[in-house]
């Protein structure tokens, strides 16, 4: 077993356990606010600013503002208000598909307006006004927890390769081991599920099985057939214990991967639960 530098550990078939290497606390977050209407940017700021995960607020009004932001500075949150002209979903949605790095995005929505929900972007909430502070503090966790993705390293045969945690579909314990899966492939590691459990959970790792861990984010659907629960992820489906079977329905109805002491880094959104039979 080798360390990589940075935040990277190099897990192969050694005799000893890996030493794992703790991700860096995240850099401060920088935010930008898009909102029509005065007061509310007034109010956000404040809550923003006030936040010691945020390092700096810039706010505008209108779209000409945010897209020259955009263009020229670096953001990590977005909130922006859904009537705001010219930055409606597919607006909004040309506008990052131009930028390296899309911000995590939160959508303000006034009260009897419905969201646009006929668009697709990563890492997409939305919060309903008049917006609150604690509301504006999940949007901030959320977002740290997407920018900390852990790196890992696994060697096969003299070849170390290097993937992410946010890559891996589900995990299954071998013994002593654990096998990683991912869209592309499986890594063996010689780290127990259990150890993996405790050290994911918070990123929306959920045990379904004695020996199986999903990545909620990824689960597409949960089906009861004949009384036993499964999930499917990425074309595969897994078998959930009967012990677990309620943990698993009441983690997925919640909407998120779980709240304390069921942390997650972002919401589970894409899951379908159905009964059959």
């Amino acid at each position: 077993m080798a360390t990589a530098p940075g935040n990277v550990t190099v897990i192969g078939r050694a005799r000893t356990s890996p030493r794992w290497t703790h991700a860096p606390d995240p850099a401060p977050l920088r935010a930008l606010i898009v909102d029509p209407d005065g007061a509310a940017l007034a109010r956000m700021t404040q809550f923003f600013r006030a936040d010691p995960r945020i390092s700096a607020v810039r706010t505008t009004r209108n779209r000409a503002g945010a897209l020259q932001i955009l263009r020229d500075d670096p953001v990590d949150l977005l909130v922006c208000d859904v009537s705001t002209p010219g930055l409606d979903g597919p607006h909004l949605a040309r506008a990052l598909a131009r930028i390296d790095r899309h911000p995590h995005l939160v959508f303000t929505v006034p009260a009897r307006q419905h969201p646009p929900r006929s668009f697709e972007l990563d890492s997409v909430e939305y919060v309903d006004k008049p917006v609150t502070a604690e509301r504006l503090a999940e949007a901030v966790r959320r977002t740290v927890a997407a920018c900390t993705d852990e790196t890992i390293a696994v060697e096969l045969a003299g070849v170390t390769r290097f993937i992410r945690r946010s890559q891996i579909l589900f995990v299954q314990a071998q013994g002593d081991y654990a096998r990683l899966h991912t869209a592309t492939g499986s890594h063996l590691i010689r780290v127990p599920l259990s150890t993996l459990e405790e050290r994911w959970e918070p990123y929306g790792f959920l045990r379904i099985h004695r020996s199986t861990m999903v990545a909620l984010p990824h689960v597409d659907e949960v089906r009861t057939v004949g009384g036993r629960m499964r999930v499917r992820l990425r074309g595969r489906t897994l078998q959930v214990s009967r012990r677990q079977g309620r943990h698993v329905r009441e983690v997925l109805l919640a909407g998120t991967a779980g709240e304390p002491p069921r942390r997650s880094a972002e919401p589970v959104t894409r899951s379908r639960i159905a009964d059959v039979g």
